[in-house]
């Protein structure tokens, strides 16, 4: 995903002027292609996050659409102030592009985890979050970000991710089918995707499984039309289980007064100690495609006749 989103900006940078591009003492060799190409538009500010945030905005302010590269801890947690105040606040076209989404860089530890950070952006008003699957959807999130005149945050892991969708998806803008199905419905967003798709193989009952890339604003009207025929929904995030999508759903649903049963699938809500790789992280909380297929054969047994 990270490689898909910097080489599309290199190449809209080519007719595209006003793109500007800093990093945070990240994404060496990656980067090298827009350095070379574009010295005037490119900086390194080094391991200096706060001055980042604040630079970059004022790039957005004299008329450049800026793109902010590093992981997660150092574009939105340590420079929460500036995101706030400088960015999301004056509504400025400056995208965060954060990698190292959940646990991706097990196990260096909490202070390189992610599993907070949909639940802060979520309280910044004016910022659109996105959190793709795969590489299609990486694609669609750094178009939508070039397209756009407000603050986006994407959120990757770290490389290679695989495939999920066999084409690219219409629409990053709204919850994306990738199974039909009826009864209950498993909903994710980001790298832990492929653990749910990993986990309905040979599930013989009509799963619906949708990817929700765009997490604020999320499209509900979209979203209840494909939950129609949906009793049980079961979400799935490499996030805390509490202030991601599923807390989210939750709130749609006791606003709403619908009647899903709510199944949530994600990380505890306490600080992580345990030293593992991330599919051990991902075994451990309930979010490997063993667990999660475990959970979902257990709730398909509860589906209405």
């Amino acid at each position: 995903m990270r490689n898909t989103i910097i080489n599309w900006i290199t190449k809209e940078a080519k007719s595209d002027k006003d793109i500007f591009f800093i990093s945070g003492d990240a994404g060496f060799g990656v980067l090298d292609e827009f350095k070379a190409n574009f010295p005037q538009r490119f900086l390194n500010l080094g391991i200096a996050e706060q001055n980042t945030i604040s630079f970059a905005s004022g790039l957005a302010l004299t008329g450049y659409r800026v793109f902010v590269y590093n992981i997660i801890p150092f574009i939105l947690y340590r420079c929460f102030e500036q995101v706030r105040n400088d960015i999301c606040y004056q509504k400025l076209p400056v995208t965060l592009i954060g990698i190292g989404s959940g646990v991706t860089y097990a196990p260096q530890g909490v202070t390189h985890y992610s599993v907070e950070d949909i639940t802060i952006a979520r309280s910044l008003p004016n910022l659109t979050i996105i959190s793709p699957a795969d590489p299609l959807e990486a694609e669609l999130a750094v178009k939508f970000a070039l397209s756009s005149n407000k603050p986006v945050y994407i959120r990757i892991a770290k490389s290679k991710e695989p495939k999920i969708h066999l084409k690219l998806p219409g629409n990053i803008e709204k919850p994306i089918l990738i199974k039909p199905g009826k009864g209950l419905a498993v909903l994710f967003h980001g790298s832990v995707g492929i653990e749910v798709m990993n986990s309905i193989v040979n599930i013989k009952k009509p799963i619906k499984v949708i990817s929700v890339p765009m997490l604020q604003p999320l499209d509900f009207n979209y979203l209840k039309r494909q939950l129609k025929d949906v009793k049980i929904i079961v979400t799935v995030e490499e996030h805390f289980v509490e202030g991601g999508l599923g807390s989210i759903l939750a709130d749609w649903i006791l606003k709403e007064n619908m009647h899903f049963n709510l199944i949530k699938l994600g990380i505890k809500n306490e600080f992580i100690h345990s030293i593992k790789n991330n599919a051990g992280m991902r075994d451990k909380f309930g979010i490997s495609s063993e667990k999660i297929r475990t959970v979902i054969l257990q709730e398909i047994k509860r589906i209405p006749s």
